[in-house]
Parts: structure tokens; C-alpha cells; sequence
């Protein structure tokens, strides 16, 4: 079932699990070798796979990443799959079709392959919001499997902007090329720009999985500088609970 919706600036976030569980055999390491420096104890990382509904006093109906797909999904090798995005959808009351909008935070698996299913977008009347630099990044099966199928329905942004009312995405690089955050007041979903506690309290460890961890350390270090000042509360991706107050 949904987590338990907040109102933020008149509209209703509803946090979805799509999946719960570690990273599959094929690109399991220890926690020390994930997060080099972090001081991380060895053991499983647990993984939430979140994703994040809005809706607006208008029926407006916008959706912020779509999660790990089905069994098939280029996610399978490493994630839990297959997600329960469309029966969390269910769950909610909303329909698929119901959503105008759709914005995947980066191209990384578990973030879009359930904009695809069995080879059309599964969001029929959506536009799926990406950023430019992540859209000229794509490659292998992100780029054939999920991209290539939505781009009739694609609105690539380049840098920061306004994609619904209320709903800003912003360009924070360094994960991805073209990762982005989402704002909405003072919500922020964050994507991957954090995907450990650890990293809110030091932004400076390091992920090996960032494309460019240098990169994606400053960006990390003056998004939540930011945040951090306007007491903003973040929407995560990976943690337990999906709601983090700074």
C-alpha cells in the first residue's frame, strides 16, 4: 500500500513503493566499497525503490520516477523485480492514463524502466520530462528499451524549469549527467542526489556508482547546503521512510 500522503502548497504527495530489497548478486559489494569513506558497517543494503504521485486542486496528476519495471526490465539483472508501481497506482485511485505528467529524476534503471511496458509507454497521456545532457547520454538498453519507446512523448529541459504548476525541476549533475531534482515548495525529491543517510550527514562520501562521484559530491554538498537553509524536507528514493525533514 501508498505511505501515508502529505499537502504540500495545496497538493497531495503520495510516497509509492515500487519495491523493497537488496541489489541483486551481479553488482552486490559491501557497504565499505558502496560508500568509500563513509564508515559504514558491512552487512546488506536494503534498498526502497520509491516514487512519488501528485496531485493538484485541479485533478492535475503528475508522477516523479517509475521505478524498477517488470520481470523483463533492464533493472532484472540487479533489482527486485518486478515492481508494484501500476498496483500501487491502483492502490491510490489513479489510472495510468490519469497522468499528464511524468518526470524521471535520470536514465538509471530503477528509476524508469516502468515508463515502458511490453514495448509502449505505459503512461499513454503523459509527457515524460528529462533532462537534455541525460537524453544525450542514453545508451544500450535505457536508450532502446525505455527511451526509444517514449520519445514521441518526450519534453527534454535543459536545466532548471517549470514542467507542471507548482513543479520545478532542477539540473543536479554529477550522479548522471542529466540527473535532476524535483521541487515542489518546500518538498524536494531528490532522486539519487542522496541514496544513503550517511550521505545527508557528510555529502562528501562518495557513491560508487556515480558517474562522476567528484561531480556528484559538490552537487550534493551545495543542493543540501540549500535545502538544509530553507529547512526543506526531502523526498528520497532509497531510504526507509520516503519523507526526511532537514
Amino acid at each position: 500500500m501508498p505511505h501515508k500522503p502529505r499537502t504540500i502548497s495545496g497538493v497531495e504527495v503520495t510516497p509509492l513503493c515500487d519495491a523493497v530489497g537488496p541489489m541483486g548478486p551481479t553488482i552486490r559489494r559491501p557497504l565499505t566499497e558502496m560508500f568509500p569513506g563513509g564508515g559504514l558497517a558491512d552487512g546488506p543494503w536494503i534498498l526502497h525503490f520509491h516514487c512519488y504521485l501528485l496531485r493538484d486542486p485541479a485533478g492535475r496528476v503528475t508522477l516523479v520516477d517509475t521505478g524498477i519495471g517488470g520481470a523483463d526490465s533492464p533493472a532484472s539483472s540487479w533489482a527486485p523485480v518486478p515492481g508494484t508501481l501500476p498496483g500501487e497506482l491502483a492502490a491510490a485511485g489513479v489510472d495510468p492514463a490519469e497522468i499528464g505528467t511524468v518526470i524521471l529524476t535520470h536514465l538509471h534503471s530503477d528509476h524508469a524502466s516502468g515508463a515502458v511496458v511490453e514495448g509502449r509507454p505505459l503512461f499513454e497521456n503523459a509527457r515524460y520530462v528529462l533532462q537534455q545532457a541525460e537524453a544525450d547520454a542514453a545508451q544500450g538498453a535505457m536508450l532502446d528499451q525505455i527511451l526509444t519507446p517514449i520519445k514521441g512523448q518526450l519534453q527534454v529541459v535543459d536545466g532548471d524549469a517549470e514542467v507542471a504548476p507548482g513543479v520545478h525541476v532542477h539540473l543536479a549533475a554529477g550522479h548522471t549527467p542529466g540527473h535532476q531534482i524535483v521541487r515542489l515548495g518546500e518538498l524536494a525529491m531528490t532522486g539519487d542526489l542522496v541514496l544513503h543517510p550517511a550521505q545527508v550527514a557528510d555529502p562528501s562520501i562518495h557513491y560508487v556508482y556515480d558517474d562522476d562521484p567528484v561531480k556528484a559530491a559538490a552537487t550534493r554538498a551545495e543542493v543540501l547546503g540549500g535545502l538544509r537553509a530553507e529547512r526543506a524536507v526531502l523526498a528520497t528514493a532509497h531510504f526507509d521512510d520516503p519523507f526526511l525533514e532537514l
